[in-house]
C-alpha cells in the first residue's frame, strides 16, 4: 500500500514540474500568421501549391492554404526573417520579432539602408514585388553605340569645329583673315633648298677667289723674272 502511495504522489509531482515549466515564458511557444497576395496577371487556378513560407533561412517552413493564409506554430520568441519562395515571383523579406511578453512586431528587412525601419501591420500580408528573370538580355547593336564611340568622337568633333566655327564667327573678322591670307603669301616664303645652296655656293666661291690671286701673284713673278 505504501508502495502505491509513493508512486502515486511521484506521478503527481512531475505532472505539476512539467506543467509549470510549460507555463513559464521562456518555454511558452508562439504562431507566426499571415496572408500571401498573387500576382495580378498569374494564373488563380492552385496558385498556392507553388508557395513556401521559410522562416530564418529554412529553419521552419510553412504551407498556404486554399485561401492564401499560413500559420506557422511551436514557434519559441525571438527574431526571425519571413521569406516567401516562389519559383516565378519575388516577394520582399519580412522580419517578425516576438518578445517574452508575446508581443509582435513586423517591419521590412532592407538590407542596404539598414538603419530605416518601415513597420508592417501585423498579421502579416505579403505581395509580389517583383517578377524574377533568371537570363540576362543579349545586348544589341544600336547607331547610338556607333556615333558615341570614342574614337568617332575625336574625328568628328574638330570636323563640326572647323565647319561651324567660321559661321558663328562675324564677317569683319573673316574679312581680315583673308586679307592676312593673302599678306602672307606662299610666293613670298624663300625656299629652304635654294637658300641652302646659295649659302654653300657663297662659301664654295670665298675659298676659291684667294687660290685665284695667289695664281695671279705667281704668274707675274714669272713673268717678271723672263
Amino acid at each position: 500500500m505504501s508502495h502505491r502511495l509513493f508512486v502515486l504522489i511521484f506521478i503527481l509531482n512531475t505532472i505539476l514540474i512539467t506543467v509549470s515549466s510549460a507555463d513559464t515564458p521562456e518555454s511558452r511557444m508562439y504562431a507566426i500568421e499571415g496572408r500571401v497576395f498573387p500576382a495580378p496577371h498569374q494564373d488563380k487556378l492552385n496558385w498556392q501549391v507553388h508557395i513556401r513560407i521559410s522562416l530564418n533561412g529554412g529553419e521552419y517552413i510553412g504551407f498556404l492554404r486554399d485561401n492564401g493564409t499560413f500559420v506557422i506554430r511551436n514557434v519559441p520568441k525571438g527574431s526571425y526573417i519571413v521569406e516567401i519562395i516562389h519559383p516565378d515571383y519575388k516577394y520582399g523579406p519580412v522580419r517578425v520579432e516576438i518578445n517574452s511578453k508575446g508581443k509582435y512586431r513586423a517591419r521590412i528587412v532592407d538590407l542596404i539602408q539598414t538603419s530605416e525601419v518601415i513597420v508592417l501591420s501585423y498579421p502579416l500580408k505579403l505581395k509580389v514585388a517583383s517578377k524574377l528573370n533568371y537570363f540576362q538580355e543579349r545586348e544589341q547593336w544600336r547607331l547610338t553605340d556607333f556615333l558615341f564611340d570614342h574614337m568617332v568622337v575625336m574625328m568628328l568633333l574638330p570636323l563640326l569645329i572647323i565647319m561651324i566655327l567660321p559661321k558663328l564667327m562675324p564677317l569683319e573678322t573673316q574679312e581680315d583673315l583673308k586679307k592676312m591670307s593673302k599678306m602672307a603669301n606662299i610666293s613670298d616664303i624663300p625656299d629652304v633648298s635654294e637658300m641652302f645652296t646659295n649659302l654653300f655656293s657663297g662659301a664654295t666661291a670665298k675659298l676659291s677667289k684667294p687660290k685665284t690671286k695667289k695664281y695671279n701673284k705667281c704668274t707675274m713673278q714669272s713673268t717678271s723674272t723672263l
